[in-house]
């Protein structure tokens, strides 16, 4: 398998878990989870919306793309943190964007700078 398809596969595995993991609780009524996978423009997420006591309710819970070969972590809200799934999954540090942070900090962290 190439390293495209490789990453699109390990992204929705890891997705998939973590919505199935945090639907065994709840959302409060009226607000769904939703996945959404777009290989086309490999863009992937995981958020809620919908309405609660006459609020509305959205949220980004993770929002990761794929672009040059690497995976853009765009927003990451889960404990212990997409990166470290992904590198369980086998994906090298060097493949892996922390882009929630802005380019001066990423040359901080052990992941790539883009």
């Amino acid at each position: 398998m190439d390293k495209l398809n490789q990453y699109r596969n390990v992204i929705k595995k890891i997705l998939t878990e973590y919505e199935q993991l945090a639907s065994q609780t709840p959302n409060p009524d009226g607000v769904d989870s939703i996945l959404a996978f777009d290989e086309h423009r490999d863009q992937y997420l995981w958020f809620q919306t919908g309405w609660h006591n006459d609020h509305k309710v959205r949220g980004i819970t993770v929002y990761v793309r794929i672009k040059n070969e690497k995976i853009y972590i765009e927003e990451d809200w889960t404990q212990e943190g997409i990166a470290t799934e992904l590198l369980r999954e086998g994906v090298p540090k060097e493949d892996i964007v922390l882009a929630f942070h802005d380019p001066e900090t990423r040359k901080l962290t052990e992941f790539a700078l883009a």
